[in-house]
């Protein structure tokens, strides 16, 4: 067998995450009548008796998703849980259990283990799942930790994201771009540090969204309170990669278009002052931030009559036909398409 001296070779970088994803599962087949959502959502759902099952995977990677030069270690186990749980709640589905999984390199003493379980406890205890299981392994190049999250939601009642349809509502819970923020400070004073490893930082004046960044919340609150209002959305999302790429997963799932205005999309005084100081757009941050763990959903418009005025909840935009694209109107009424220029950890 002649050998390809020159095999093709393209970077990951090119594709990015959802890309990849799509490229390398696109043979695989669905055998098992069990299996209602595979891959493409926020998490799998599967038919298991009277209520359906939702999973969800994540890694996260020490140099790429976290730097424990800033991250504590109790708050990196704790945000393991949440960020995973979040996906579930995505789903329309509340959280149930978790498995957790570590590599860990020798640098590490029994007592840092310790305080990362901490955290995975604190969170557990917290979101009221159980840990289930996991596996411990070496590493040779720092800590990763992989979480699995599985949930339940009732038949009929799981969210996709292929569900709006024109003439819905886009609405966000909470505020965004907090948690890019939050990073961009701890970045800063991390360099500080280097410099001038005797200064202590300040961040009083930035609690918030350094809370935003070390310890994010899912938003299980909003799943309970949509029940309570009645209210099943037509798609639902997590906003873990910005909120121009979660907007974008939507639309080509739904295959419908979207205005988003720029006005209406909500920001924390905090990551208005920040991104003044920083000398950076707030609109561009709270689109391609990433990491507010937030919900972006779209409801039916005559559903809008139970959650106006709610503070947990805000229209930023309306789904339009497909054929008139996506857009962020601006303040100025301008049009400007969005892409996705979100977190691509392939890249980034």
């Amino acid at each position: 067998m002649i050998e390809d001296k020159n095999p093709q070779r393209t970077p990951l970088s090119e594709l990015g995450e959802f890309k990849l994803i799509e490229h390398l599962t696109q043979h695989f087949k669905i055998t098992h009548k069990s299996t209602i959502k595979s891959i493409g959502d926020d998490a799998a759902i599967l038919n298991h008796g009277k209520k359906q099952v939702a999973v969800s995977t994540d890694l996260l990677v020490e140099g790429v998703h976290f730097d424990l030069s800033y991250v504590p270690l109790k708050h990196l186990g704790y945000k393991a849980i949440v960020v995973n749980l979040s996906d579930v709640y995505a789903m329309n589905a509340m959280a149930t259990q978790v498995t957790v999984s570590i590599a860990v390199s020798n640098r590490f003493p029994l007592e840092a283990l310790e305080e990362l379980y901490a955290g995975i406890e604190t969170a557990a205890k917290l979101y009221n799942v159980d840990v289930v299981g996991g596996d411990t392994t070496s590493s040779t190049s720092g800590l990763i930790i992989s979480v699995t999250a599985i949930g339940e939601v009732e038949k009929g009642d799981e969210v996709l994201r292929s569900g709006a349809k024109p003439n819905d509502l886009l609405i966000v819970t909470g505020d965004i771009g907090g948690a890019y923020m939050g990073l961009q400070v701890l970045e800063r004073e991390k360099e500080v540090f280097k410099v001038n490893p005797n200064n202590q930082p300040d961040l009083s004046m930035y609690t918030y969204i350094v809370e935003r960044q070390l310890k994010p919340e899912a938003r299980k609150d909003i799943i309970e309170l949509l029940k309570e209002l009645n209210v099943k959305p037509t798609s639902m999302i997590d906003i873990s990669d910005g909120l121009s790429s979660e907007v974008i997963h939507l639309c080509k799932q739904s295959k419908v278009g979207v205005d988003v205005y720029e006005d209406k999309i909500p920001l924390d005084p905090q990551v208005i002052s920040t991104c003044e100081e920083f000398n950076i757009d707030s609109t561009t941050i709270a689109l391609s931030g990433g990491e507010d763990y937030e919900l972006l959903m779209t409801i039916s418009q005559e559903d809008f009559p139970k959650i106006k005025g709610n503070p947990n909840l805000t229209v930023i935009g309306y789904m339009t036909d497909e054929d008139r694209g996506m857009h962020l109107v601006t303040r100025g009424e301008t049009k400007i398409p969005i892409i996705a220029k979100g977190w691509n950890a392939l890249k980034n």
